[in-house]
């Protein structure tokens, strides 16, 4: 049995599930460049660096197999539509403890989800040659979350 969540997802046509993909990778790139711009941590600001570099390529990959499967697809995404992979506001603040803690909460959630959002993909599209890309993402995301999870909310 699917959830509501999954029966939404299920819904997308192929072309708009990858425009939202696309517009979740360039949300996780902007947020971990906005951490690693906020940290005191030489370390962390490397690690964020590092995660939102890596962001940003998923992004580029994804909107390249969007244009050669679907060549000038375009779409309006709708709120609707980006809480379907990212948990809370685009832009994140980070001015203290306390909203490091939350946003990276945010950023768990929103990675747990975006790769639920790649799996579910994954299972149902009906484009074989996305299926590689798809899988890889949503373990990808999977990733970044457990990154997050243990990571301490301090520097």
């Amino acid at each position: 049995m699917t959830t509501e969540y999954e029966d939404k997802v299920r819904a997308l046509s192929p072309p708009k599930a990858l425009t939202i993909a696309a517009y979740s990778e360039l949300v996780a790139a902007y947020r971990y460049r906005t951490l690693a711009d906020k940290t005191s941590s030489d370390e962390r600001r490397a690690l964020f660096s590092k995660i939102a570099d890596e962001e940003q390529h998923h992004h580029t990959l994804v909107h390249d197999e969007l244009n050669k499967q679907f060549p000038g697809t375009d779409f309006v995404l709708t709120a609707e539509d980006k809480e379907l992979v990212i948990v809370g506001p685009r832009m994140i603040d980070v001015t203290d403890r306390a909203s490091l803690k939350h946003a990276f909460e945010l950023m768990y959630r929103s990675e747990r989800l975006t790769g639920k959002f790649y799996a579910t993909l994954h299972e149902t599209t009906p484009v074989e040659a996305l299926k590689p890309l798809l899988k890889k993402m949503a373990n990808e995301c999977l990733g970044h979350a457990e990154r997050i999870k243990h990571m301490p909310a301090g520097d």
